[in-house]
């Protein structure tokens, strides 16, 4: 069983997202979606700056299985990227919810997360 925080929300594509006091969304990947790819050899960035619009694709993981698409959880202005993982993208499998985190988003309408799923929901659609 993957192990889920329950802070955190999380979008059906496999990503969660957490949006901290000052309306900035912190992105990753779920532990079941870092399990599926397998060990992680690149990471392909989204632009600093790009305005996204939620379900919109943000960037692109690369594992010795497949390469996969990461979509954006919610709205808004790409703001940081984690620098970390150019050197060492195997964080995302180490840490998926800490060291692992992918890119930074100033949320544009945080009523986007109501739309997402709670760790329970979550947790029913890994289990199929």
């Amino acid at each position: 069983m993957s192990v889920l925080p329950s802070h955190l929300k999380y979008a059906e594509t496999h990503e969660w997202v957490y949006i901290d006091e000052n309306g900035v969304a912190t992105v990753g990947i779920t532990d079941f979606a870092q399990e599926s790819l397998g060990e992680l050899m690149s990471v392909t960035y989204p632009e600093l700056g790009t305005d996204i619009a939620a379900g919109e694709e943000a960037m692109s993981l690369e594992s010795v299985k497949s390469a996969s698409d990461i979509f954006a959880p919610v709205s808004g202005e790409i703001i940081a990227i984690n620098e970390d993982l150019e050197e060492d993208p195997e964080l995302i499998n180490e840490e998926p919810y800490d060291g692992g985190w992918l890119f930074k988003i100033a949320a544009h309408d945080e009523a986007e997360l109501e739309d997402l799923l709670t760790d329970d929901e979550y947790q029913k659609l890994i289990d199929g």
